[in-house]
């Protein structure tokens, strides 16, 4: 019963029927990518170890700032991501709780696969989802606005070494210009 089922999906499926000819255009892809000297496709078990997971803001205008700081620590491909509207805010704030355990579930993911040691959070300055989160007055100045993000951060901070207390959490405030500060 079951062999005739798989042979109805065979005969059923398109997918499942070519797959010897999917399996050797891959070969074939493959082969042209190591002679043009691109890197081999790595498997699940051939991950690599990262040294940090980015936490990150959706903003467009930070996504190159954010980029050039990871680069300029010396990070460039040696990082994972996870990127979401409010960035830590988005862990932290009730206003996106929903939201949180999808974050949870990633660092997770990233500690199992890519064996990080170190989660960098970097939230922006003139954010949207803070003053969604917090309220006008949260932001309303550059000093509130310092206060807030800070307040997060170090809620972030110790929810992330509570839950893993061997992982280092890095945090930062991030300004239009690009320039960063970072808090201990």
């Amino acid at each position: 019963m079951v062999s005739n089922r798989q042979t109805r999906c065979d005969r059923t499926c398109p997918a499942r029927a070519d797959i010897p000819a999917r399996r050797s255009s891959f070969r074939l892809l493959a082969a042209i990518g190591m002679s043009l000297g691109l890197a081999p496709v790595r498997t699940w078990a051939q991950q690599p170890a990262y040294e940090a997971m980015l936490l990150s803001c959706i903003d467009p205008r930070f996504v190159d700032p954010v980029h050039i700081y990871m680069n300029a620590r010396g990070l460039e491909g040696k990082y994972s991501q996870f990127t979401i509207a409010g960035a830590a805010i988005a862990v932290e704030a009730n206003a996106f709780a929903a939201w949180r355990q999808t974050f949870w579930d990633n660092l997770a993911t990233s500690i199992e696969l890519h064996k990080i040691k170190k989660v960098i959070a970097i939230d922006h300055r003139d954010c949207g989802a803070a003053r969604i989160a917090y309220g006008l007055q949260s932001v309303a100045n550059a000093s509130a606005e310092t206060d807030t993000h800070k307040r997060v951060l170090a809620s972030f901070r110790q929810d992330v070494q509570r839950r893993y207390p061997g992982v280092r959490v890095e945090t930062g405030l991030m300004a239009l210009d690009g320039s960063i500060e970072m808090f201990i």
